[in-house]
């Protein structure tokens, strides 16, 4: 049976580079592809974009960008601790623990890179307005494969396009990041034509950059288990639990500062891994909610270590079956079991039913579907314009909308599958706001 190895899975070799670059002293090349993402303009932009709930009013409400750098510094500890676990294995191929840090933590910073503005409901506002439209004159030019990735929209997949293709080296293998990050970052590094055949929920590359993923996978050695597919990177696992903790532990405090949930719903799911009796007596003049907020925050961090512990024990449980692909459709959360599986059930299922079903949330979600509605209707009816019509005869409103996108402005000789991405480039990269108000300047043009 195949069996990954950690020489092949930690390579330091950069994707659309020939040779691997010296190292520096005092900076690995896994530090180098931490840098590189956060001084990124797209990682940057994550500050702007939702996480939760959209537009709060609120300052203290999580955006992607605090969101990324929480989920970063988990997954730091995780890769970290199963380094030290692996020291003597890694050890013999060069490898410190620490870059196994670094490479989760890296992954972790990037892994919502691609989320276009409104969250997970901007996704799914992309998604539905391709599949409503797909009898339009200005889809019927995309193959039935083409058409797949657009209605199947995946901030996942958009996430690896922009990491391989649009920052810093535009189309000359973007960041660059070494193959390990980007094995890594592929939380599922397969397209969309498995969300039919392999009854895959979701994907993590488009067809645009299918190459990139086969070059990804034969450099890491990945494991084919589809005819597009392979199995995950084993660290994948690890940023995955990072985002998993952090996601179900941080939402419960947004919860209380948006007025969703109680102080003692929340303390209520804390105590399923923290003891309360542990936490030390706080400043005597704490007391009433000021109290309680810090009781819950030094709770919370109790409950991370412990979740942390407990997803190393597991996957060092199961690193003979991660190497062998074989956790493929499970998680380290899962095959944790016990209390840390109870707590992320329970912490999920709360916030799903107080949280994420609020009235006032799903209003306005239901503004930012009309926001990528109109960017969607305008700019994509504008390119399919360009592609169809001679210059002379090319609407001036068009040719106005198509300005707004600047650089991204797709060209007349450029297929419509390269066109559309440019678009969806265009708006995905957008943040909330700025989506909204180039939605504002579109509905001005028709008055």
């Amino acid at each position: 049976m195949n069996r990954m190895t950690w020489a092949n899975l930690l390579s330091q070799k950069r994707s659309g580079v020939i040779q691997i670059a010296q190292t520096e002293i005092g900076r690995s090349h896994f530090q180098k592809d931490i840098d590189r993402i956060v001084f990124s303009s797209a990682f940057r932009r994550l500050n702007h974009k939702t996480q939760v709930y959209p537009l709060p009013a609120n300052d203290n409400i999580h955006t992607r960008l605090p969101h990324s750098l929480e989920v970063s510094s988990v997954g730091r500890s995780l890769g970290t601790k199963v380094g030290n676990r692996l020291a003597d294995e890694l050890k013999c191929i060069g490898i410190e623990p620490s870059d196994l840090g670094d490479i989760v933590q890296a992954a972790c910073l990037a892994h919502d890179i691609g989320n276009p503005p409104f969250g997970h409901s901007g996704e799914e506002a992309i998604r539905d307005w391709f599949r409503k439209n797909a009898d339009e004159d200005f889809l019927k030019g995309l193959n039935q494969a083409e058409l797949n990735d657009f209605q199947n929209f995946e901030g996942n997949a958009q996430g690896l396009r922009i990491i391989t293709k649009l920052e810093y080296y535009l189309f000359a293998g973007g960041m660059r990041l070494t193959y390990a990050t980007l094995g890594t970052f592929l939380k599922y590094p397969w397209t969309s034509d498995l969300l039919l055949s392999a009854g895959k929920k979701k994907y993590g590359c488009d067809r645009s950059e299918q190459n990139i993923l086969t070059e990804i996978a034969t450099e890491l050695g990945l494991i084919k288990q589809y005819e597009t597919g392979w199995c995950r990177h084993p660290l994948s696992y690890l940023m995955e639990a990072a985002d998993d903790i952090c996601y179900a532990s941080i939402d419960l405090e947004d919860g209380i500062e948006m007025g969703f949930l109680t102080y003692d719903e929340v303390i209520d799911i804390l105590k399923v891994v923290v003891d309360f009796n542990e936490i030390p007596p706080l400043h005597p003049n704490c007391e009433g909610n000021d109290l309680l907020r810090l009781k819950i925050a030094i709770a919370r961090g109790k409950a991370m270590n412990t979740l942390i512990e407990g997803i190393v024990d597991t996957f060092i449980e199961q690193q003979d079956n991660l190497l062998h692909g074989n956790l493929m459709d499970e998680d380290l959360i899962g095959a944790c079991g016990g209390r840390v599986k109870e707590f992320i059930d329970l912490a999920k299922n709360t916030a799903r039913e107080k949280i994420f079903n609020n009235t006032h949330k799903m209003q306005l979600e239901i503004g930012s579907h009309m926001t990528i509605e109109i960017l969607l209707d305008s700019l994509i009816k504008a390119t399919y314009a360009k592609h169809t019509q001679v210059n002379r005869l090319f609407p001036e409103r068009s040719q106005k909308i198509l300005n707004l996108m600047g650089s991204h402005q797709p060209q007349k000789h450029w297929s419509l599958e390269h066109s559309y991405l440019h678009v969806l480039d265009f708006i995905s990269g957008m943040t909330d706001k700025y989506a909204i108000n180039i939605a504002q300047q579109i509905a001005a043009m028709k008055e």
